[in-house]
């Protein structure tokens, strides 16, 4: 199991130069630029963040405040917390600013628009939220024409309605955002484009471009959250997304494995960059839509000149180097990776994936949902109800929604409808679409409304729900694998 709190001697001097580095999410209107591979410590190590144009920019339209409450793009997507935010990074901010940073406004960041907010303790009550799992309040209505009705709420806040039902998810990373085949937890920022563009293989459901989508969600959510009184210039929102689209973060060194590019490991952002990705890629149900290939289960393969290291000889070489990371944190990242690639699971009740392909029960791995090259996200747009907001994982922090079929009379308590608030279809109750798998190390907690603290807990709650059956060593070392990446 990692160590979280050893960092090893040899990286005395850079950790020196991380940990000094100043956080950007303060700044409104930045002059100058951040050096290339920005690196920032993180609980198993470090990651880092390359930029495909040079130096990170900080006069680019995602450092300054477009709106009228102080916020920048950076204020929720912040350099050193892997261009999101933490919770340790929100309480930090919370205490330097006594709850006035650009962060804290009621608009949603608060748990409710209506809380009282005039002394810091009220403000620690109202952001409590946002706090303790560095979670914003999204409100969506129930949409006209809906397959279902709001007949319950109980929101412990005393906000939430069938107008504006409070849904608290994790700001997604802007980073890495090659990879994405759908934008925003729900898909509310994937654009239909029927008849051209992206198209689900053998279906005429098509999509428009990542880049049409990333440019929209700049505007909307300088509206929304930096709540702007007028749209972004054309010039602006590409600004944001090309930006944002050179952005490519990765853990670089691992606490026990050491330097993640050594002893032919391929991990940290310059490899990321330079990954092969297009819509399609892999398809786990119509196999690669370029070169009809078969899905391929072995997604994977970081990690794979590590698996000299599952035996107990090692290279002169190998030998000279082990100062600087262990040649078992190296046979664990590499049986992690061979975990996620092969490791069998009976994949059942999943809304999105085996009521699509009448299934009961699918033959699977990790990669079937994860199945992008050495990204981890999914090539097509597939939002998926894995029962992250069922009823039985609600915690006393949450809102609790009751939704009734208007033809069915059947019920569902859930604490977030996914994706069916954009769609207003009963079937997506509950579904949301997976991330981007690189640099996960850098974004506790886990999961659209930060239900996972950990790592740890991201893999007990698959072990679990899936009845996998890890061994406590194979848990080990799938925290191994993800935390390399």
């Amino acid at each position: 199991m990692h160590n979280k709190n050893f960092v090893k001697p040899a990286l005395g001097l850079v950790l020196f130069a991380v940990l000094a580095m100043p956080a950007f999410a303060d700044s409104n209107s930045n002059q100058g630029n951040l050096r290339n591979m920005l690196k920032s410590v993180n609980s198993h190590g470090i990651d880092a963040s390359f930029n495909t144009a040079g130096a990170i920019d900080l006069d680019n339209a995602f450092f300054k405040s477009l709106g009228s409450n102080g916020r920048t793009c950076s204020t929720c997507h912040e350099p050193s917390e892997g261009w999101t935010i933490t919770p340790k990074g929100v309480q930090a901010r919370f205490e330097k600013s006594q709850g006035q940073h650009p962060l804290f406004r009621l608009n949603d960041g608060a748990n409710s628009p209506n809380a009282s907010v005039s002394t810091v303790e009220e403000r620690r009550t109202a952001y409590s939220m946002l706090l303790r799992k560095a979670n914003l309040r999204v409100g969506i209505g129930v949409p006209a024409g809906a397959e279902f009705k709001l007949i319950e709420v109980d929101d412990p806040y005393g906000h939430a309605s069938a107008t504006e039902l409070s849904l608290f998810r994790r700001p997604l990373p802007s980073t890495n955002l090659k990879f994405l085949s759908s934008v925003m937890w729900d898909g509310r920022e994937t654009t239909l484009m029927p008849g051209s563009g992206y198209c689900i293989f053998g279906t005429s459901t098509c999509y428009a471009s990542v880049s049409f989508d990333l440019a929209t969600q700049a505007n909307n959510a300088t509206r929304g959250h930096a709540e702007a009184l007028e749209t972004l210039t054309a010039e602006q929102r590409n600004e944001i997304m090309t930006f944002e689209s050179g952005l490519f973060t990765a853990q670089i060194h691992s606490t026990e494995a050491g330097n993640l590019i050594t002893h032919g490991g391929r991990g940290g952002p310059m490899q990321l960059s330079k990954q092969g990705y297009y819509f399609g890629i892999n398809d786990t149900v119509a196999g690669d839509y370029r070169t009809r290939a078969s899905f391929n289960p072995k997604v994977m393969s970081l990690y794979d000149a590590w698996n000299r290291f599952n035996s107990a000889v090692s290279s002169q070489a190998d030998e000279l180097e082990n100062s600087a990371g262990s040649d078992s944190a190296r046979g664990a990242v590499a049986r992690g990776q061979a975990l996620f690639n092969s490791k069998p699971i009976r994949i059942s009740n999943v809304k999105g994936l085996n009521d699509e392909l009448n299934m009961s029960t699918i033959a699977g791995t990790c990669t079937t949902c994860h199945n992008t090259p050495n990204s981890g996200n999914h090539s097509v747009p597939m939002a998926l109800d894995i029962g992250i907001s069922d009823e039985a994982r609600r915690t006393p922090d949450m809102p609790l929604y009751t939704l009734q079929n208007n033809m069915t009379g059947e019920t569902i308590k859930t604490t977030d409808p996914g994706r069916a608030l954009i769609t207003g279809k009963w079937k997506d109750v509950g579904r949301f679409k997976g991330p981007v798998l690189r640099s996960v190390a850098s974004r506790p907690p886990y999961f659209h409304d930060g239900s996972a603290p950990d790592l740890n807990a991201v893999v007990d709650f698959y072990n679990d729900r899936f009845g996998i059956g890890l061994t406590e060593l194979e848990k080990a070392d799938l925290v191994a694998f993800l935390a390399a990446l």
